[in-house]
């Protein structure tokens, strides 16, 4: 198993691949890191050596920001846009979809699982009224 910048990478996976598996890091930013590191895009991750490796590390840790500190800017700025009243911030406060997308039907992912508002169907209604109404059973007796 490969460690790099803390994520183990899958031994038997293309290093273009593997790559994809940093948060932050997609299919062509996986080929730029390649192409100025001057490593292979077909080596597999275990034919890498030490040095390819540290080519790849060096130039991800100069021309990107992956994983945390990503996630953190990321959070930062929703955090920064809740913080003003602005109108994405209030979007993303109520889990509301934010680039403009229709709400009244659809959104469903965003927006989570239906809170049903209404009255109880009959059943329901004489169910709860039989439980009410069914006599305590009686305390047994030792």
């Amino acid at each position: 198993m490969v460690r790099l910048l803390g994520l183990i990478l899958p031994d038997d996976k293309r290093v273009d691949y593997a790559l994809t598996l940093f948060y932050g890091i997609g299919w062509t930013k996986a080929k730029e890191v390649l192409n100025l590191s001057g490593v292979e895009e077909s080596k597999r991750v275990n034919a890498l050596t030490e040095d390819d490796l540290k080519k790849i590390q060096a130039v991800i840790e100069k021309n990107y920001k992956v994983e945390g500190d990503l996630r953190e800017e990321v959070s930062g700025n929703i955090k920064r846009l809740k913080e003003i009243g602005a109108y994405v911030g209030m979007r993303h406060a109520h889990n509301l979809p934010v680039h403009g997308q229709r709400t009244r039907r659809n959104a469903r992912t965003k927006r989570g699982k239906r809170k049903t508002v209404g009255a109880l169907k009959k059943e329901v209604w004489a169910k709860l009224e039989q439980q009410k109404n069914a006599a305590p059973a009686a305390p047994a007796k030792k």
